[in-house]
């Protein structure tokens, strides 16, 4: 494909800003449709963006001929549907993540993905970021292999609200939103399988209806082992915060940005053409598009994260 690729993008709430800005940044795309649930606010976001087509409906997005492929930033439990959606309407697809939440939804993408011949990807955005990137690096040389990762996703939520501090229509999740991130990106560092999986979670909060706290552990096939904590009750910064331990360096990750063991920044601005793993992410999806071939983060690629959330789910449901 030499043509301008033409997008879609449902859900302009905190993260669809996100994408809109990062694909700012790449040659050859456009945005042409812009989907999300207030029509006022869309308007206003659309015409910040040069976006000519507004609409409340996936559906009326998907009939429009000239798009080619859709980004949805749409709440969790819409993501298998509406991924399944634009691919039977021959559509490429970017879904965030995760990609579904259950385990049957996720295997449902993965089938009409590998019938339909089309790109589809999830937004496992850790591969991307240049601090990961860079210990991916190392551990394809050979310079680095991980024993251990330490990761902490700690945040402030006691409501249904976004990063912007809006509301939301619909109920984040500690395992299947936030802990795939984690889950994915260690069997990926590690290079094996996960083997073993175990969690604990606490009280489920009387009105929003999840757990607040959780507490998973991994092992990989390659021997290496993982610690992650969850927690919507930390009274304090928000996000994930890595710790590598190997067996030559220790790196500490936070998003974009990586150190040493001893907090010392390690310059990473030379890993790819992009300190923002937003806009490497949909590189690699239009990329991908143009090329024809399987992106890193295809659907196919991260359905092992998706088993082994729904192991965890159903270890949690017999506690």
């Amino acid at each position: 494909m030499t043509k301008t690729i033409k997008v879609a993008l449902a859900g302009a709430g905190a993260f669809g800003i996100k994408h809109l800005d990062g694909i700012r940044l790449i040659p050859g795309v456009e945005v042409v449709s812009l989907i999300s649930r207030d029509i006022e606010k869309t308007r206003d976001i659309a015409a910040r963006y040069g976006i000519a087509h507004v609409t409340t409906e996936l559906e009326e997005s998907l009939a429009l001929p000239e798009v080619d492929a859709v980004i949805l930033c749409t709440p969790t439990q819409l993501h298998a549907e509406q991924a399944l959606a634009c691919l039977r309407a021959g559509k490429h697809v970017q879904v965030e993540i995760p990609l579904a939440d259950s385990l049957s939804g996720a295997e449902a993408v993965v089938e009409q993905a590998r019938v339909s011949g089309l790109v589809a990807m999830c937004g496992h955005t850790r591969r991307f970021n240049p601090s990961h990137q860079y210990v991916q690096q190392q551990v394809q040389s050979g310079r680095f292999k991980l024993q251990q990762m330490d990761v902490q996703t700690h945040f402030f939520r006691r409501s249904n609200i976004n990063a912007l501090g809006e509301a939301r229509s619909w109920t984040d999740h500690l395992l299947w939103h936030h802990a795939a991130h984690t889950v994915d990106l260690f069997a990926y560092q590690s290079g094996g399988e996960i083997v073993q999986a175990n969690a604990l979670q606490g009280p489920i909060h009387p009105e929003l209806g999840i757990a607040m706290d959780m507490s998973i552990q991994l092992k990989s096939s390659s021997g290496a082992i993982c610690t992650l904590s969850l927690s919507f009750n930390n009274d304090g910064p928000l996000g994930t915060y890595f710790r590598y331990i190997g067996d030559s360096a220790t790196y500490l990750a936070r998003y974009d940005d990586l150190y040493t063991g001893k907090e010392e920044k390690i310059d990473v601005s030379q890993v790819d053409v992009s300190m923002n793993g937003i806009e490497l992410q949909d590189r690699e999806f239009f990329a991908a598009i143009r090329d024809g071939r399987e992106p890193n983060s295809s659907v196919a690629k991260v359905l092992p994260c998706y088993r082994i959330l729904h192991q965890l789910e159903q270890q949690l449901g017999q506690q």
